[in-house]
């Protein structure tokens, strides 16, 4: 097999608890330790009754204590939010607790509706540019002065990442050094992912891609589990848009952005769903069109138990393949 798989986890709730997400976050986990996958990554999301994924750093540390292989990581903390230099900490602590297996992701969307944002930054008198606070966290966690001391220094094996659906994006990671994960499983554009996997190229860290997927036990099942789900785009006054789930969180963002001119789309995200089979003959067909060495998967459904039988189906395939 010539590609590693990870796995990105939102912690969803459906019709369980919050305590109950995360407790299948911490199974799923340590069932994907198990089973091979390279990397676990925990997404960070506000104010959504779907999802309990608040504080990706908190579940990393404690998912660093209860596996034994894989890597951990934030898939990604929303730096907008955040002071650059409590981030660097963040990331030196973890990679204290769990040497050579923390990832730091590093996110620019806002995670939550305007409310929630507006919560989060509310100590803050003054927002600074997404990009200037993105090389002074680059500049803290690499050593150079900037006039605090961050204590303790990161340990090596800290693997940085920025996450990203643009050439921009992807050139930006290139230019800091960082690795770059491409955001395929809201944007199934190929020609848009070959020209920014090629941009990245040139960076030092490495480069993967997002994929929705799901697996069944048939390719029936899977395709059915997987019908409804959709993505409305919210596009703002001024070019900002955001990916939503479903009509009216798009316009309840809009109502809380407090705007008049706003557009939604609809559209279907692209999700590869079926065997386990199925599933790696896709992503071996898009390691061989655009020379991807590692997919990050995100499953796209609440139930824990079918979360779980998914990832093994697909690991399960991936030995047999191998064999």
């Amino acid at each position: 097999m010539t590609y590693l798989l990870s796995l990105l986890d939102k912690s969803p709730v459906a019709t369980a608890t919050d305590t109950d997400a995360l407790a299948a976050t911490i199974a799923l986990a340590e069932a994907a330790d198990q089973l091979g996958y390279h990397r676990y990554w925990l997404a960070e999301h506000h104010g959504f009754d779907a999802l309990a994924s608040a504080a990706p750093e908190l579940v990393v540390a404690h998912l660093l204590a209860r596996t034994r292989a894989l890597r951990i990581g934030t898939g990604g903390i929303l730096l907008q939010h955040y002071s650059p230099y409590k981030v660097a900490e963040i990331a030196s602590v973890l990679s204290h607790l769990g040497p050579g297996r923390v990832d730091i992701g590093i996110g620019k969307a806002p995670g939550g509706l305007p409310q929630s944002t507006r919560a989060l930054q509310s100590e803050r008198v003054t927002p600074r540019d997404f990009n200037t606070k993105l090389v002074e966290l680059d500049g803290w966690l690499k050593g150079r002065a900037l006039g605090a001391e961050l204590r303790p220094a990161p340990r090596q094996g800290l693997e940085l990442f920025l996450l990203g659906a643009s050439p921009d994006s992807a050139r930006r990671a290139a230019e800091l050094g960082w690795g770059y994960v491409h955001a395929g499983h809201h944007d199934g554009d190929t020609d848009s992912l070959s020209r920014t996997i090629a941009i990245h190229a040139g960076g030092q860290g490495a480069s993967m891609l997002a994929v929705t997927a799901f697996a069944a036990p048939s390719r029936g099942e899977a395709e059915e589990a997987v019908a409804d789900p959709h993505v409305y785009r919210l596009q703002l006054p001024g070019g900002q848009a955001v990916n939503l789930g479903s009509r009216a969180a798009a316009e309840d963002y809009a109502v809380e952005s407090g705007v008049q001119n706003y557009s939604i789309s609809e559209r279907r995200p692209r999700i590869v769903a079926g065997t386990g089979e199925d599933i790696h003959e896709e992503l071996a067909s898009l390691r061989r069109a655009h020379g991807v060495r590692e997919f990050i998967l995100d499953i796209p459904v609440a139930d824990a138990a079918r979360r779980l039988r998914s990832i093994q189906l697909i690991a399960r395939a991936r030995q047999r393949r191998a064999a």
